[in-house]
């Protein structure tokens, strides 16, 4: 696939630096598209540039394959969802059984966002970091809608996209494990002090596995992952 373009969903977060180290080793172009939607912890927009910057500088074919950056405004989202993402209020569980976390349509439109500016930029490879392995119940995060999703991008827009997801299937502990393979512990490196994850935008203090504030879902699903990388369980097939 290194004759082919590929848009890689970066946040400037550890899930969305492994997809585009995992993108940069496979496709000839890659560009990044990340997206302000209001959310509280807007701060991991601001990592994108310095980790993008880190990856090229890891090795000469990621720096001459990272193409263009691409910043989409989504305010709309954040101004219509009352989530602990979008305001300031206390992360907990809904009567629902999920986590007010959950941003209603959010990763729906990020991807078809991201399709219609594949369209505009001829790139056929469109790359996320969700997962149904370690997640939150986010019910856009599962692999059968991401599939449907691909069928629907694919006949209203009358392309032949393919939706990759590359941690669909891994814990987080394998995700830390796919970087150190991907990139080594320059990699794993950058991404413990250059990235963000928290749920609050704190980057507080320097932990094992990066900042945040060490409490919220995000950073306890991130230090839980750390911990087995370390502690070197079996690692599963990509």
């Amino acid at each position: 696939m290194q004759d082919e373009g590929a848009l890689v969903l970066f946040s400037g977060g550890q899930d969305s630096t492994t997809c585009l180290a995992w993108a940069l080793e496979r496709f000839g172009r890659v560009e990044t598209v990340g997206f302000d939607y209001g959310q509280r912890h807007r701060i991991e927009l601001e990592c994108r540039r310095t980790v993008a910057e880190g990856l090229g500088a890891l090795k000469p074919e990621w720096a001459a394959r990272l193409g263009e950056d691409h910043m989409v405004d989504l305010a709309s989202l954040g101004a219509i969802s009352e989530t602990s993402l979008t305001r300031d209020v206390a992360i907990e569980m809904e009567t629902g059984g999920l986590p007010n976390t959950f941003v209603p349509g959010r990763n729906l439109l990020f991807l078809t966002f991201a399709a219609a500016l594949a369209y505009r930029r001829g790139l056929r490879h469109i790359i996320a970091g969700v997962c149904e392995t370690d997640y939150s119940g986010y019910p856009d995060c599962r692999d059968d809608t991401i599939k449907a999703l691909q069928v629907a991008l694919n006949l209203g827009m009358e392309r032949r996209f393919v939706l990759h997801t590359p941690l669909m299937w891994i814990d987080k502990a394998e995700t830390w494990r796919l970087s150190q393979r991907l990139g080594g512990e320059a990699l794993v490196r950058l991404i413990v002090e250059d990235t963000h994850t928290c749920y609050r935008g704190e980057r507080g203090p320097m932990h094992p596995w990066g900042h945040g504030c060490g409490t919220c879902p995000a950073c306890e699903l991130r230090a839980e992952g750390w911990r087995g990388f370390a502690e070197g369980g079996a690692s599963r097939p990509v």
